[in-house]
């Protein structure tokens, strides 16, 4: 049985009360009314969406200062990092905005648990699992456009009253919301939400106790609902997939193709096979450097992209923003105040390229878009003018 009212949805289940509370995350009044419902229902249990690690961050705080930019760079987690503070540093504006902390429905929801002294269940999947399986499901131009999408929508100056926000959490307008996101990223909508629903109304029913409360983001609550009257195997929604063999066919048939091509024509044409390994070197290269450059890489970053990309563009399990970043770091390492302003400064475009570590997490990440569109134009190149010497 299903019983709601507005924020609030009863489901009875087997003898057991479900209480899911659809909340914004940066709305105040979610907050007070996580607190309101928690001293008023006493139940045996808390879920809140929420994994260990975001956990400890949100009453912890970032301990930014002990992450090794190195070790994320050769762990070739640079870029699920800048897709982690770029999607956080929306919500963080609206939070600033309202001033508000961003999650504080989930700080209420935390302190009135160990008040009654309910059982807390963190009952969210690993963000981290959760970006590997986006990132996974993503060809190469769907990972390009989803980090052209963030960076366009993060950096807007548009704002939002709390009335407006008030209003994304009504049935309506999240249907339509997430239709939209649907139909403009089908593969990202899966891992994002549909999996985290199951995984989430799963932890639920486990929770301990006749009698639970979860504290949700309202876009989860109607997939939840559905998901609750399921069996879900946790262990399956928290592997990551196989790579592809296709994928990795085709990662290594494109640099054997090129290199094919450059020798055959050397050995007919020396002079022909000069020009295409020129070209070859000259767009990946320039393209990479093009991309460093852009990200207000140093010098040496630049000309380290611009001499790596025309080999690591023929190995596809390296990338020469890897090198580029990691040349970044060393030459300008960043301080301890870079990673204690990580939070302020990920709330503008000018603080993501002022800062140390994210201008080093641009650097990768744009550095390996340029190699890749070098790649597409310089084998473009190395075709034609291997047609043009058979001719």
């Amino acid at each position: 049985m299903i019983l709601e009212n507005e924020n609030i949805t009863r489901i009875d289940l087997d003898g057991k009360e479900l209480i899911l509370i659809g909340t914004a995350h940066v709305s105040r009044s979610s907050a007070e009314l996580v607190k309101q419902v928690i001293e008023e229902e006493k139940p045996d249990s808390v879920c809140v969406e929420l994994d260990a690690q975001r956990y400890q961050t949100i009453t912890e705080g970032n301990k930014w200062q002990d992450t090794d930019i190195f070790k994320i760079i050769k762990e070739k987690k640079s870029t699920l990092l800048l897709i982690n503070l770029a999607m956080s540093s929306f919500q963080k504006r609206l939070a600033k905005q309202f001033d508000i902390k961003a999650g504080q429905e989930m700080i209420e929801g935390i302190q009135a648990a160990k008040e009654i002294g309910a059982q807390l269940v963190l009952a969210d999947r690993n963000i981290q699992i959760t970006f590997s399986r986006i990132w996974h499901s993503l060809g190469f131009w769907g990972k390009v456009r989803l980090m052209v999408e963030l960076i366009f929508s993060i950096f807007t100056d548009e704002s939002i009253s709390e009335e407006d926000l008030e209003q994304l959490k009504s049935k309506d307008m999240l249907n339509s919301i997430l239709h939209e996101f649907s139909q403009k990223f089908p593969r990202l909508k899966v891992p994002l939400v549909d999996e985290r629903d199951q995984y989430l109304a799963q932890k639920i029913k486990e929770a301990p106790g006749p009698k639970v409360v979860a504290i949700l983001g309202a876009a989860h609550v109607p997939g939840i609902k559905e998901e609750l009257f399921k069996e879900h195997d946790l262990e399956q929604l928290t592997q990551l997939p196989p790579k592809s063999k296709l994928v990795q066919v085709v990662g290594w048939s494109i640099p054997i193709l090129i290199i094919g091509l450059i020798v055959f024509t050397f050995i007919t044409n020396p002079a022909m096979g000069a020009k295409q390994s020129i070209s070859w070197v000259l767009w990946t290269g320039s393209f990479a450097a093009l991309g460093t450059a852009l990200a207000f890489g140093h010098p040496l970053s630049i000309l380290t992209a611009f001499l790596v990309a025309p080999i690591t563009t023929l190995h596809p399990l390296i990338a020469a923003g890897w090198f580029a970043g990691l040349t970044q770091a060393y030459i300008k390492k960043p301080s301890v105040r870079d990673f204690e302003n990580l939070a302020e400064d990920i709330l503008s475009l000018k603080g993501f390229w002022h800062n140390q570590v994210t201008r080093i997490l641009l650097i990768v990440a744009m550095a390996n878009v340029g190699g890749s569109i070098g790649t597409l134009i310089g084998g473009a190149d190395v075709i034609r003018l291997f047609l043009e010497n058979l001719r």
